[in-house]
C-alpha cells in the first residue's frame, strides 16, 4: 500500500495550506455574523431509522452543560428502553422522563383510549415548555399523534407560538411530520432509510433499537 505522506511533496503541503486557510477566512466570516441565540423548534422525521435517537442524544448533550430537560414519550411509552433507564437512574435530578404512550395504534386497536393517552402527553408537554428553567423538551414520536389528528397541528403549533419560552428548544420527533410543522420549525431533518436489518428477518435488538 502507498504511504500517502511519504508521496506528498512540499508544493502539494503548500497548496494545502493555503487552500485550507481560505476555508478558514471564509468560515470566519460566515460565523462572524452568526451572534444571536434562540430556542429552536427541531423536527426530526422520515422513514430511516435514528430520530428518537438523535433527540435522546440532544437531551444528553444538554445533561451534559447541566442544562435541565424533560422527555415526553407519546407512543413507546410502554417500553422499557435504555434511555428511559439511563435517565431515569443517573440522570433525574436534570432530566424529567414522562412516559405517557401506551404502544403503537395496532398494539391497542382502541383509538378513543390512544386519543386520550396522546392528549395526556400534550398536556404534560404543554407543563413542562412553559417552565423556562426547562431548556429543552424532547417530544418523542408526538408526530405519530399528529399524522393520526390525535393531536390538532394547528392548537399545537400556535401554543409553541404563544407559550413558548425564547430560548426553549423543543424538539419533535416520528414519521410523517405534517406539512404545517415542517414549514413552522426551525430546523429539520429527514432520515432516509437506505437498508435495514428488519427487511432481512433481524429484530429490534437491545442498543441499538431500544
Amino acid at each position: 500500500m502507498t504511504d500517502p505522506v511519504a508521496t506528498t511533496t512540499p508544493d502539494d503541503l503548500a497548496r494545502h495550506a493555503q487552500k485550507m486557510a481560505k476555508k478558514k477566512a471564509a468560515r470566519d466570516r460566515i460565523m462572524a455574523g452568526k451572534e444571536g441565540e434562540k430556542g429552536l423548534v427541531i423536527v426530526h422525521t422520515g422513514a430511516g431509522k435514528g430520530k428518537s435517537s438523535s433527540g435522546f442524544g440532544m437531551i444528553l448533550r444538554c445533561i451534559a452543560h447541566g442544562m435541565p430537560c424533560a422527555v415526553v414519550q407519546f407512543i413507546k411509552g410502554a417500553w422499557d428502553t435504555g434511555e428511559r433507564r439511563l435517565l431515569t437512574t443517573h440522570f433525574a435530578d436534570l432530566c424529567q422522563f414522562h412516559a405517557m404512550g401506551e404502544g403503537f395504534t395496532w398494539e391497542t386497536q382502541d383509538k378513543a383510549r390512544d386519543i386520550a393517552a396522546a392528549r395526556a402527553g400534550w398536556e404534560k408537554a404543554k407543563e413542562l415548555i412553559r417552565n423556562p428553567e426547562i431548556r429543552m423538551v424532547l417530544l418523542d414520536e408526538i408526530n405519530i399523534a399528529l399524522r393520526y389528528d390525535y393531536l390538532d397541528i394547528g392548537e399545537v403549533l400556535a401554543f409553541l407560538r404563544s407559550e413558548k419560552p425564547p430560548l426553549t428548544h423543543v424538539v419533535l420527533t416520528g414519521r410523517n411530520a405534517k406539512d404545517e410543522l415542517i414549514e413552522a420549525a426551525d430546523l429539520v431533518t429527514e432520515m432516509t432509510l437506505i437498508k435495514h436489518p428488519f427487511r432481512a428477518g433481524i429484530k429490534g435488538q437491545p442498543g441499538v433499537e431500544f
